[in-house]
């Protein structure tokens, strides 16, 4: 991402190292995956062995971590998009 004078911090810090909207998106959708694996499924599936051993969280506390990281990368992205902050074809 090309930071300009009007790109607010909370932008650049969020996608300081991402050069591209394409880098932008896996970033997201990483995130995504990862905060539907913080939910403490193994609360849901009791007595499934399983679950208990590929889900090894068993509190919410990551999956309140990550849910407004995600969205903040989202917001962050869609700031750029309007915003033309990244890198062209050519550059």
């Amino acid at each position: 991402m090309q930071k300009t004078e009007n790109t607010p911090l909370w932008v650049f810090l969020a996608l300081s190292s991402i050069e591209t909207r394409k880098g932008a998106l896996w970033l997201i959708w990483s995130s995504i995956v990862f905060t539907a694996y913080c939910v403490p499924w193994s609360l849901y599936f009791v007595g499934n062995e399983w679950v208990a051993k590929l889900f090894l969280i068993s509190d919410w506390e990551w999956f309140a971590m990550m849910l407004p990281m995600t969205v903040w990368y989202w917001l962050s992205m869609r700031w750029v998009d309007r915003n033309g902050g990244w890198q062209t074809a050519g550059a």
